[in-house]
């Protein structure tokens, strides 16, 4: 270090021309950091977070630049600077690789858009409602009131489902009926009657009973209907309430359930 002072050429000059440096540095900052700010300001989708991070950014490199551009007026030599410079900043990358990676996936995120405040998501095995957006991490509630971070690497790479994208979601409900009652049109009747005046269930949505099995000794049924995507727990009880209430009163041995199983690898009869 001793050697690298002393082999400086400083005069009047020099100090005059490193002083002019400093200032245009400072100068050149400030309008940087506004500029990037009112630019920065265009974009709603940043947070305020993530936009202070990028200024910031922005105002360290002006500065390096402006101090490398000083000390080359005293005759100094900045390679040993740029190789100090070059190392730090691979060790920075190396051990902030994973920060980074956030950093970059939270900018698609919040300028692409797929998702937003409110929305209800599936991502890596998790289903919450999002409740922020940041450089780090995607935070979202779950229904039994946990809060989860999700890396925005992690919400990029995977599949990411948006509940919410539609304004409206459907749903399922399967309706098992022993054979030897009505007629299935008589049978879609009451169901879809009953479960279009269960509460949350949209109207202006058409209702849809498909037959999924059909058996000697009974049908099943598949009603499909829409709601509001965050609603999805009351409504799914609501109809299974009301087409089950409907179907009993007229005495038709039935089961109704929202918890639709997978498809049977056993014959119908045996299911």
């Amino acid at each position: 270090m001793a050697d690298w002072v002393a082999s400086l050429d400083i005069d009047g000059w020099s100090l005059g021309l490193a002083l002019l440096t400093a200032i245009a540095t400072w100068v050149l900052a400030v309008l940087a950091r506004k500029g990037t700010r009112s630019l920065l300001a265009k974009v709603p989708a940043l947070t305020p977070a993530l936009q202070t991070l990028i200024v910031r950014a922005v105002n360290y490199a002006i500065i390096l630049l402006g101090v490398g551009v000083a000390l080359s007026f005293f005759g100094a030599s900045i390679q040993p600077l740029i190789a100090v410079a070059i190392i730090v900043g691979v060790v920075l990358v190396l051990v902030l690789r994973g920060i980074a990676d956030n950093f970059a996936a939270g900018v698609v995120l919040q300028t692409r858009r797929p998702i937003g405040i409110g929305d209800e998501i599936e991502s890596d095995g998790t289903v919450g409602i999002v409740q922020e957006l940041n450089g780090r991490s995607v935070i979202v509630r779950t229904v039994d009131g946990r809060i989860v971070h999700l890396p925005n690497a992690d919400v990029l790479q995977n599949p990411l489902v948006n509940n919410s994208a539609h304004g409206a979601r459907r749903s399922t409900v399967e309706v098992r009926v022993a054979t030897g009652g009505p007629a299935v049109d008589e049978l879609g009747a009451v169901v879809i009657g009953a479960a279009t005046a269960a509460m949350g269930v949209h109207r202006h949505e058409t209702l849809a009973l498909r037959t999924i099995v059909r058996s000697p000794t009974r049908a099943v049924l598949h009603l499909q209907f829409w709601h509001h995507p965050l609603h999805g727990v009351a409504v799914r009880s609501a109809v299974v309430d009301a087409v089950a209430d409907a179907l009993a009163a007229r005495s038709i041995d039935a089961v109704v359930t929202s918890d639709v199983p997978p498809t049977p690898l056993t014959s119908a009869d045996r299911i």
